[in-house]
């Protein structure tokens, strides 16, 4: 039992925690639930804070759904700077084939937020990740025509694998389905 004459003392705030915990929870339910059916509220119930926190640290749902399509970027980034063309068919197939999880980025750029400028940043980012996937190789005149394809088939497996979930393709192992990738995106990128 507490002594009630003693002071209390207040507990600290870890910002940089809270904001993960936010990030973490917002990027599961945007991947999830899209971006019009996740409310504040899920988010926070979710990272287990108070939902005023999303206001101090992202001003709004669409601050933090702008800073989960951040870390989209970082991550689509990390799957080709300074990386072999088949390292880099092995992290796009990866991606793909690692599901819904809060990793994929291609499911996180897929979703809508209704917001233009948001929209026009998810086309930015597309475009450049297009330019480098169409770097990997050659002087082919078809070579960003090329990554494009590779992109909306990437963007096509993950959102019906995480959305409608038709069988097999739901169910697929992640190692079938990285590997089935690994072929299709080799076949298609320019070398």
């Amino acid at each position: 039992m507490s002594d009630p004459d003693s002071p209390v003392t207040p507990r600290r705030r870890d910002a940089a925690r809270t904001r993960r915990l936010l990030l973490d929870a917002a990027r599961l339910r945007f991947i999830r639930d899209g971006y019009a059916a996740t409310t504040v509220r899920d988010i926070a119930d979710d990272a287990g804070v108070n939902v005023s926190l999303i206001s101090r640290y992202f001003a709004s749902k669409e601050g933090l759904f702008e800073a989960c399509l951040g870390t989209a970027v970082t991550d689509l980034g990390n799957d080709t700077d300074g990386l072999s063309r088949d390292e880099i068919i092995a992290r796009v197939a990866g991606r793909v084939a690692g599901g819904n999880g809060p990793d994929n980025a291609y499911v996180m750029l897929m979703r809508s937020s209704g917001d233009e400028r948001i929209d026009d940043l998810r086309r930015t980012v597309l475009v450049a990740h297009a330019r480098k996937l169409a770097a990997t190789g050659g002087t082919d005149e078809h070579a960003l025509l090329r990554a494009e394809i590779v992109i909306a088939a990437a963007f096509g497996i993950a959102t019906i694998r995480s959305a409608l979930r038709p069988e097999p393709l739901a169910s697929a192992d992640d190692a079938v389905l990285r590997s089935l990738l690994t072929d299709l995106i080799d076949a298609v990128l320019p070398r």
